[in-house]
């Protein structure tokens, strides 16, 4: 049954969705129809496709009472948009149907495990946001509410458990039955995440701790993820009130990869823990298993810090990164686009060993839909060239550019002049491992998105930009003579055709 909220959302979004101008609108990374999302929610397999969930306030372009919007794929790069999921249409989630996960049941329905949220207002005026874990099953387009909601609630927490911030389920299934992780505060007032087990999916057992922050990586932990990749066991988590260290972690809220070995009762024992992306823009993580079997990964490519940074006119505000293929490498996690994005590639515009040591521009390459690749080296062996810059997204007023000084190993990413009218950070420096110099970049540029890989997916930031579209120079500047190589390749879709098709309700 489509309740009256879930309805009026759903009718909100395809009457004014058709309103937002297409150059507001990504060519390949997933928004909302209209509106305002964050958090990517259960992405997940389901009948053969990839389905992608997310939250969604529809009515304005800011966070509001948090709906499921609704997207699925076949390919990870062509999306077609789906009836909003969920709405906040009951007692226990009537301010909020926050994130959650998704798993297909054998029985061949699909299940969403997602916090629902009621605020309370306590005797001194404050108001109170009660935490609980919720289920909804149905068929891919509509869901029910399971009526033994909540599943989990503060009766199930261990001792000093926070029940308002307890929250983000991510489920899967293992031999035994249903497993899922939580976020929760406990009493000393920083992170951990909880570990729950059910045998069909709806009645479930606290059974420990996965792991637990102590106020070493911020304090509350958001959206947890848990799952093996090439022989270890990962965790990713989603901080808030980080402090900075050194320029691994950023202050405000963060995203953290814990890398280890689980024991025998899920325990993860920590080997290395590290940043997952070092851009500005990047939030709440989710992965899947894919049919394959590669790992993939999408998250919110924004910032709460500068979310409220937005042009005065737009309709769409949040999107999320392309989704990327995740694997490990001398212990430390290595992301690179899915490898389907090349299916959308344009003829192929190549130079190499161009010499470098003042800004140069070369034929062919320009543009804000592209996959650009370029590798640096010193142009004389063991001579050292001071630094190395890529400016993008240029004109004669606008600029995003990428710094690289081999001496010191950093990467800066600069979007100062990238088109945000607010004094926000705008700046990101981070580490890279560079032999002798070299250095190889390659660039997802989307309209007003960079996605940066550096060294095949050692690192990766991600930016959002809000430069005229216009702006679409490229060119390359060293002090020092270096060399370099570069591959473009313009990225294009069915002419004519939004990427993002829809289904009627």
């Amino acid at each position: 049954m489509v309740s009256e909220k879930l309805r009026k959302a759903r009718d909100f979004e395809d009457q004014y969705s058709p309103f937002v101008p297409e150059e507001e609108r990504p060519a390949f990374h997933v928004t909302g129809g209209i509106g305002w999302i964050n958090d990517p929610n259960g992405f997940s397999v389901y009948k053969g496709e990839y389905h992608l969930f997310f939250q969604y306030h529809p009515y304005r372009p800011i966070w509001g009472p948090m709906h499921w919007g609704h997207v699925k794929t076949r390919d990870f790069i062509r999306w077609e948009r789906l009836p909003v999921a969920l709405a906040p249409d009951q007692p226990y989630d009537k301010d909020g149907c926050f994130s959650g996960s998704a798993i297909e049941l054998e029985d061949g329905r699909q299940l969403l495990m997602y916090t629902g949220v009621r605020a309370e207002r306590q005797e001194d005026g404050t108001l109170k946001n009660y935490q609980t874990q919720c289920i909804a099953i149905g068929d891919g387009i509509n869901y029910e509410k399971y009526e033994g909601n909540p599943v989990l609630t503060a009766a199930d927490l261990p001792k000093g458990g926070s029940d308002i911030d307890f929250r983000d389920p991510k489920i899967w299934k293992e031999e035994d039955g249903f497993w899922a992780v939580a976020g929760n505060r406990p009493s000393d007032g920083s992170g951990s995440i909880l570990l729950f087990h059910s045998e069909d999916g709806l009645h479930w057992q606290y059974k420990g701790r996965v792991a637990s922050c102590h106020c070493q990586y911020g304090k509350m932990w958001e959206c947890p993820d848990f799952f093996p990749l090439d022989g270890m066991d990962v965790l990713l988590v989603s901080p808030q009130e980080m402090m900075p260290t050194g320029l691994e972690f950023h202050a405000g809220n963060g995203t953290v990869c814990i890398i280890g070995k689980a024991n025998e009762k899920k325990h993860l024992i920590r080997e290395n823990v590290q940043a997952i992306d070092y851009g500005i823009d990047f939030y709440a993580p989710q992965t899947l298993l894919a049919q394959d079997g590669r790992r993939i990964m999408i998250a919110w490519m924004q910032n709460w810090d500068t979310a409220r940074s937005q042009l005065m006119t737009t309709r769409l505000v949040g999107q999320m990164t392309v989704p990327r293929e995740l694997s490990i490498r001398d212990g430390r996690l290595i992301q690179q686009p899915v490898r389907e994005l090349e299916n959308y590639r344009g003829p192929r515009i190549a130079y190499r060993n161009v010499p470098l040591s003042t800004e140069t521009h070369l034929m062919g390459i320009r543009g804000r839909i592209i996959d650009l690749t370029v590798n640096v080296r010193p142009a004389n062996g063991n001579l050292m060239y001071r630094w190395f810059k890529l400016h993008l997204a240029k004109d004669g007023e606008y600029e995003t550019t990428i710094r690289f000084k081999p001496d010191s190993g950093i990467v800066r990413v600069d979007r100062t002049r990238g088109g945000f009218p607010f004094d926000i950070v705008n700046m990101r420096e981070f580490p890279v491992y560079s032999k002798n110099g070299s250095i190889k970049l390659r660039c997802i540029l989307d309209k007003k998105s960079l996605e940066l890989f550096v060294n095949d997916g050692e690192q990766a930031a991600s930016f959002v930009l809000h430069t005229p579209l216009s702006a679409d120079v490229i060119s390359f500047e060293a002090d020092g003579e270096v060399l370099i190589d570069v591959e473009k390749y313009d990225l294009f879709f069915d002419a004519g055709e939004d990427e993002f098709s829809d289904t009627a309700q």
